[in-house]
């Protein structure tokens, strides 16, 4: 990996709040994901992303969440099941004009019932927006 490459890997796991040896999980993964963003973030943290049969205790989760694919609560439920008490749950979602693109006002409404609340966004990808959820109780 070149200096440049490297720079971006970190750049992208630090977007996101990750770092070397942090641990994080993977969850909605399908063959639309953008795989250079999986490729730098997993490079950045020094480690594979865990799919969703890992049950290692993890400091975030990545889900990639389209329209058409469920009950969002649901989705983000489940994505507190292995995450650790500091953790966060970074939702990927279709950029506006995208294919499955879900509207900020449905995650807005999502979150809370989740347990979660809407903290920032962050441009990760051409293709995806990535909004930061927290616990409600970590405010």
């Amino acid at each position: 990996m070149s200096e440049a490459e490297a720079a971006t890997a970190v750049n992208v796991a630090g977007k996101l709040g990750f770092k070397d040896g942090d641990l994080v999980q993977e969850l909605g993964y399908d063959d639309d994901v953008d795989f250079d963003f999986r490729e730098q973030l997993e490079e950045g943290i020094g480690s594979e992303l865990l799919t969703e049969d890992d049950q290692d205790v993890v400091d975030g989760v990545i889900l990639w969440w389209r329209n058409g694919d469920g009950d969002l609560v649901d989705a983000l439920v489940d994505a507190l099941t292995s995450l650790g008490a500091s953790g966060v749950v970074w939702l990927l979602t279709p950029k506006s004009g995208r294919p499955g693109y879900v509207s900020p006002a449905d995650v807005q409404e999502a979150a809370p019932t989740a347990g979660l609340h809407s903290t920032s966004s962050a441009g990760v990808s051409r293709e995806w927006s990535a909004t930061r959820l927290v616990s409600r109780r970590k405010q």
